[in-house]
């Protein structure tokens, strides 16, 4: 049975007791897209063009040098990816592109079993990004070139002469970096979706008021700390009883479990301030994000020191103690950006998820 995440945003009255700072509004979401959406995209599309080139030069000379040089890259792109990710709202939802670039969770491995298949079978049609781009989403994004560069016989490509395996790698090298390419241009271009971000009003196709666009900022936050929590850490964890599964950790065979959660983390982080939210709130109660911020750093300090070997994690109590430490300030993290923060400008950001086995 297929399960469909559901992700409403919702407008929250507060009962006339919270009061936004209006003059600040056109400021913060201006710096949210200028300052931090716009230049996110045109980072990670910095990384997946260096990426792609990094796999074209391994697989014309594959040795070991070149080899850790295409491992470097892709370890930058899924720290730029991971920065971005957390903005699943506009032009990353168009043409499937999101799923093309991260396939996750893989519930049922079958993006695992897709990715082996082509490999066993040297199927041609998958070592061209432009065929590749019309095949499975779980086939053409980071968990797939991370099978290819670090999973089971990866070692096969520096046997010397291009491999189908390595040829595969470069295909997904290339159509990541051709999505990207297309997200920062859809963010750069005049009267585009940054300007209908940036411009609510009662012509604008997205936002018609202030309102509606700051919930959808809020949204992009509330959910994001939600996703590092559900499909980050409770996903391959399920507390003390179990039961836990090393291998359902997200880039577990590169060991960018932890790194990746913390770009998650240092993104949320980087909107929040970034964009200057702390001046829709009064002065009187702008200890709300000072809290918040306290909260951010906390669990990056954690998230900074666990063991990049998700098996280890599992196997230690001293592990599993920090895991439940962050279960525990991720759901406080989250009620207070959406319930304290949220009610305090009079807006909210409702969610449910329809998931599960």
């Amino acid at each position: 049975m297929k399960h469909v995440l559901a992700a409403t945003l919702v407008l929250l009255s507060a009962g006339g007791a919270a009061a936004m700072n209006r003059d600040a509004v056109p400021g913060v979401l201006e710096q949210a897209v200028d300052g931090f959406i716009r230049p996110g995209y045109q980072t990670f599309a910095e990384n997946s063009a260096q990426m792609a080139a990094a796999m074209r030069d391994f697989c014309e000379s594959p040795d070991e040098a070149r080899y850790e040089g295409a491992r470097a890259a892709f370890d930058e792109t899924v720290a730029a990816w991971s920065e971005i990710e957390i903005v699943r709202t506009g032009p990353v939802l168009d043409d499937h592109r999101f799923e093309r670039i991260l396939f996750y969770p893989d519930r049922k491995s079958i993006g695992l079993k897709q990715v082996q298949a082509a490999i066993a079978t040297s199927d041609e049609t998958a070592t061209d990004a432009d065929t590749l781009a019309g095949k499975s989403v779980a086939m053409q994004g980071l968990p797939a070139l991370e099978f290819v560069l670090f999973g089971t016989g990866h070692e096969d490509m520096l046997g010397g002469g291009e491999t189908y395996r390595c040829r595969y790698g470069v295909a997904i090298a290339e159509n990541i970096d051709r999505i990207a390419g297309e997200l920062a241009a859809a963010w750069d271009a005049p009267a585009g979706v940054a300007d209908d971000w940036k411009e609510p009003g009662p012509d604008n196709p997205l936002y018609r008021t202030d309102d509606e666009a700051l919930t959808a900022l809020l949204g992009i936050l509330v959910h994001g700390a939600e996703t590092v929590r559900d499909q980050r850490i409770e996903y391959f964890y399920a507390g003390e009883e179990g039961p836990n599964f090393a291998k359902r950790a997200i880039y577990w065979r590169s060991e960018n479990t932890w790194p990746s959660i913390l770009h998650n983390l240092d993104g949320l982080q980087s909107l929040l301030n970034g964009a200057g939210m702390e001046d829709l709130l009064d002065e009187d109660v702008r200890s709300i994000v000072s809290s918040i911020n306290f909260l951010f750093s906390a669990l990056e300090g954690v998230v900074g020191n666990m063991d990049p070997d998700i098996e280890v994690v599992l196997a230690d109590p001293d592990q599993r103690a920090k895991l439940d430490y962050l279960i525990l300030n991720m759901k406080d993290l989250i009620l207070r950006l959406n319930d304290n923060y949220g009610s305090a400008i009079g807006l909210g950001a409702g969610f449910s998820f329809s998931d599960g086995d």
